[in-house]
């Protein structure tokens, strides 16, 4: 993952893209003053969104599943039927 300051890639932006695209290498866009952005090819974003949309969805994302600590655990006491 490459790292430049605005007007790198403003100054070389066919070459930057084609690296994007070609090599699938991130870059990470760093302007005085904003947030730093990060240029990917689509279907690397695409990836990312169909892998964030999933863990969402699942127990993954949350760490909620069977036998983890945040899972509420049953007393085997409160189940018995009299």
């Amino acid at each position: 993952m490459k790292t430049m300051s605005y007007t790198e890639p403003r100054a070389r932006y066919a070459e930057v893209l084609d690296a994007v695209i070609n090599d699938r290498e991130e870059v990470i866009v760093t302007r005085a003053g904003h947030d730093p952005v990060i240029i990917v090819s689509l279907e690397d974003y695409e990836s990312l969104r169909e892998l964030a949309n999933l863990m969402a969805f699942t127990h993954l994302g949350r760490g909620d599943g069977p036998g983890s600590p945040h899972q509420p655990r049953r007393s085997p006491i409160g189940q018995a039927r009299i």
